[in-house]
């Protein structure tokens, strides 16, 4: 079993920054998870993933709405996967949850953290 805690929500005004972070707990290993990400969910509206990272290479995969402005990164052997977010907006307001699994491309599916809150204001 894999269990996944979520770190660094928070409020902050626009243009502001934050960095999430993620701890991973459990078999990583015997689960064959070889991919580490970040998913967010606002209010009224449906989950949307965000980044993912291969923790074989380190290579990664952005949604378009954040390319250039958040940037994902993991520690392999901390079994951390973090999330660096910059210039937010208010429509980056949202719970923001990270995952653990395994895949090939786009999105890492699999384990899922409980989430933790982010908010911009204006």
């Amino acid at each position: 079993q894999v269990q996944l805690r979520e770190s660094g929500g928070g409020s902050v005004e626009a243009g502001g920054s934050l960095r999430l972070s993620c701890a991973a707990s459990g078999n990583l290993e015997g689960a064959r998870a070889n991919c580490m990400g970040w998913f967010r969910q606002a209010p009224g509206k449906e989950r949307e993933g965000i980044a993912t990272v291969w923790t074989d290479d380190g290579s990664t995969y952005y949604a378009d709405f954040a390319k250039g402005r958040f940037i994902i990164s993991h520690d392999k052997s901390k079994k951390t996967v973090t999330l660096q977010m910059n210039s937010l907006k208010p429509e980056d307001t949202a719970t923001y949850r990270c995952t653990a699994g395994r895949g090939a491309a786009g999105f890492c599916y699999g384990y899922w953290g409980q989430g933790t809150e982010v908010t911009v204001s204006r």
